[in-house]
């Protein structure tokens, strides 16, 4: 299929109430308004296909834009094809559920991901918690480092309250999946929850809104949800 095709294909599915929503979240012009799960059978003909991921990326349409990271071939992308993904992923639906998520099953994904959530960069800080939580929410944990996973939770304890806006909630949110998926500082998580207590966000235009980790993981504890790990990263 070609980029023209694609984007056709797109802009039929397109939807004015969803459209309205993405915009609600913070997506902008251009873009249709397609449900991602509208988008699978078009991704079953295409398969993987990183030369138009990445016409699809440069279009700057979001709903292109997301699609991209459905049929990207990551093991092909580079770090400097990350880092050009994530400037161009203008709201946290782009850097954390497109990028985040495409780094994630890539071989070089900490090592990035320790940059960006080091760079200060709001959207940058975002995708880099969030990629951790999509790599342990679907690696076994011998992947990762206690010591340094460790580390992490006591650099955030300190700073998450400081942080970006947007960085709060991935941040919040890898203290959540340390206690679920990674089962060897599920108590530290835990305690680092209540250290923390809740995390206060504020959205545009909005009320500002607590987020809980704590309650959250008591939640997957009550479900008996310990130790899970998610079969795929991309839908």
């Amino acid at each position: 299929m070609t980029l023209e095709t694609v984007m056709q294909e797109l802009e039929a599915l397109g939807k004015e109430r969803t459209k309205k929503i993405y915009m609600s979240n913070g997506a902008h012009e251009p873009l249709f308004g397609v449900a991602t799960g509208q988008m699978k059978p078009i991704a079953k003909k295409i398969k993987q296909n990183q030369a138009l991921a990445e016409q699809l990326y440069n279009t700057g349409n979001y709903d292109a834009m997301y699609f991209a990271g459905v049929i990207a071939e990551p093991k092909a992308m580079t770090e400097e094809d990350f880092e050009r993904w994530i400037d161009s992923a203008y709201f946290y639906m782009l850097s954390d559920y497109v990028v985040a998520v495409t780094l994630a099953e890539t071989d070089i994904a900490q090592e990035v991901a320790d940059k960006w959530i080091a760079s200060g960069e709001e959207l940058k800080m975002s995708a880099g918690w969030s990629c951790y939580c999509w790599l342990l929410g679907s690696r076994p944990d011998s992947e990762f480092s206690e010591t340094k996973l460790s580390n992490m939770l006591d650099s955030l304890k300190n700073t998450i309250h400081d942080s970006p806006e947007r960085a709060k909630y991935a941040m919040n949110y890898f203290i959540y999946t340390v206690a679920v998926s990674y089962l060897p500082l599920h108590t530290k998580a835990v305690e680092t929850a209540l250290a923390v207590g809740p995390v206060e966000v504020n959205r545009d235009k909005t009320k500002s809104k607590l987020l809980s980790a704590s309650g959250n993981i008591q939640k997957a504890v009550d479900k008996e949800q310990l130790g899970f790990k998610r079969k795929y990263v991309r839908c």
